[in-house]
């Protein structure tokens, strides 16, 4: 059970890794130029994305259902949509001219980009909780040790995504200080975001398909 639960934290973390997650981090964090709130932005996101795997993959678990196909696919397109909605606003900030809107488009409140990034976690975690939920019933030998191996994979998720906002922060909130670059750092993360999104309605919608 030990090495299942290890291995439950591990696969947290490497799900904080998904192309997904990455592209909605980096266009969060490009809005801000401050490593320490790249990382609260992350924690957020971890926390709202294992918040919707614990309740929903631990009802999974404790009533021992499958879910239909359609509700994943619906889960998954929030996503997507999601991605291309922050890609498009980060494009529109880049698109300004005037250096005081910039500006302003870099610094939105701590409090509000946190509540955007645990509520996009949340989002995230709607798609992924169906499968969490089968590897926790395959690893575990009952519903508690399930339902704790969904708490460690969240965890590790928290962490991963706290790493993630770091790695990608710093690169990221020095670019921005700089204001040359400042729109390409929005708008890049911005194209990112709007392609991983469509790449994954793509995806979603290829799969639905079949």
């Amino acid at each position: 059970m030990l090495t299942a639960i290890l291995l439950g934290v591990a696969l947290g973390i490497r799900h904080a890794a998904d192309p997904d997650h990455v592209a909605a981090i980096a266009a969060l964090v490009a809005r801000h130029r401050r490593v320490g709130v790249a990382a609260g932005i992350g924690a957020a996101w971890g926390l709202g994305h294992s918040l919707t795997i614990l309740l929903v993959g631990g009802a999974l678990v404790a009533l021992r259902i499958a879910v239909e196909p359609r509700w994943t696919f619906a889960a998954e397109a929030l996503a997507a949509g999601i991605l291309v909605a922050l890609g498009v606003a980060n494009l529109r900030s880049s698109a300004r001219a005037h250096a005081a809107v910039a500006r302003d488009a870099h610094h939105p409140s701590l409090g509000s980009s946190a509540l955007r990034g645990f509520a996009i976690g949340l989002a995230h975690g709607l798609g992924g909780s169906a499968a969490v939920a089968l590897l926790a019933l395959a690893a575990m030998p009952t519903t508690a040790a399930g339902i704790v191996y969904l708490a460690v994979f969240g965890l590790g998720t928290v962490g991963g995504m706290v790493g993630l906002s770091l790695g990608l922060g710093f690169p990221l909130v020095r670019a921005s200080r700089t204001p040359s670059l400042s729109r390409w750092v929005l708008g890049g993360s911005g194209a990112v975001s709007v392609g991983v999104g469509l790449y994954l309605a793509y995806n979603v919608g290829s799969a639905a398909l079949l």
